[in-house]
């Protein structure tokens, strides 16, 4: 897949306004938003709360689909050795699945993916050929590039 690889782009929720968000999967394209908090609920930011933000995203054309059990963070032992799981493989095959039928945004709550779990599965996605597009915001975006 590598010359002509699929784009995955990447995008944290963190503060924003539910209209920013939907700005952002606009301008990049965005068909469906892959969900990968472990636990999908914010008292702070409640639009961004699993059920609510689906319902949202699904009234205005995009797919939600929430792959925390399988992706979240947190995990015992550290992300790292998680993804050593069959449970993690399984969440990512969904993900790389899905990825081929739409325009994909993985989900999570940090804005800035290099202090959140979503680098590491941005590295697997890498390896298995997809290209990854971390969004900060509109028109700031960067290439994952994956560590050694």
């Amino acid at each position: 897949m590598e010359g002509n690889a699929r784009v995955i782009y990447t995008v944290g929720h963190s503060s924003r306004s539910l209209e920013e968000l939907l700005s952002i999967l606009e301008k990049y394209g965005v068909e469906a938003v892959v969900d990968v908090r472990r636990w999908p609920v914010s008292s702070k930011y409640p639009h961004f709360n699993s059920e609510s933000l689906k319902k949202s995203l699904e009234s205005r054309g995009y797919g939600y689909v929430w792959l925390g059990r399988e992706l979240g963070g947190y995990r015992e032992g550290g992300y790292e050795r998680y993804m050593e799981t069959e449970e993690f493989k399984r969440g990512l095959r969904a993900l790389e699945e899905l990825a081929l039928e739409r325009v994909v945004a993985v989900l999570c709550a940090e804005r800035l993916w290099f202090k959140c779990h979503r680098r590491f599965i941005a590295d697997a996605l890498v390896k298995d050929g997809f290209k990854v597009v971390h969004i900060v915001e509109v028109g700031r975006a960067y290439e994952h590039k994956r560590r050694s």
